[in-house]
């Protein structure tokens, strides 16, 4: 599965690359979107009811959600309930896997965050040891934020063998 924000062009590479792989949504830049499509006065009605949506606990509930969500609004801000339709489906992807996974699949948030770790651990060093040395850095940083966003995680136990210390006998 690949949790992506909207872009067009990523999304069909992204197809075209893993063909039966699904589409997650960023329901963050999703709700974005259609907040923006909503006068300030219903901003806060609006964004209840998506969360609603997007927090429900199946598709079905989701679904019952977005159509009272279309009921309510479409005469009222017809672009809004449009630029949601369009987007609801990629959006509930994430509730056809493990719900212990929700968490980190209905938003890009763990992958920007993991970018700017990299970012920030990089940024101070002047050079890096040849391009290896920049892989082992990048995979252990991944390994690292792994192990701090699954419970009992250990990155000696998570991490490939080049990265895992021998033990001595």
């Amino acid at each position: 599965m690949g949790v992506m924000d909207g872009l067009p062009g990523l999304e069909k590479v992204f197809k075209e690359e893993f063909p039966r792989a699904r589409v997650q949504r960023c329901q963050v830049h999703v709700a974005r979107n259609v907040l923006a499509k909503v006068p300030k006065k219903l901003k806060k009605e609006v964004a209840d009811e998506l969360r609603s949506i997007f927090y429900a606990s199946s598709k079905d509930t989701a679904m019952a959600f977005f159509q009272e969500f279309k009921e309510r609004w479409e005469k009222e801000i017809p672009s809004t309930v449009k630029c949601l339709e369009n987007s609801l489906e990629s959006c509930l992807t994430y509730l056809s896997f493990p719900e212990e996974e929700w968490i980190s699949l209905r938003t890009t948030n763990i992958i920007e965050r993991l970018n700017k770790e990299y970012k920030r651990r990089t940024k101070p060093m002047e050079i890096v040891a040849g391009e290896n040395a920049c892989y082992m850095l990048l995979a252990f940083i991944s390994l690292k934020m792994e192990c701090h966003w699954r419970p009992n995680c250990s990155i000696r136990q998570a991490a490939p063998l080049p990265f895992q210390r021998k033990q001595s006998a």
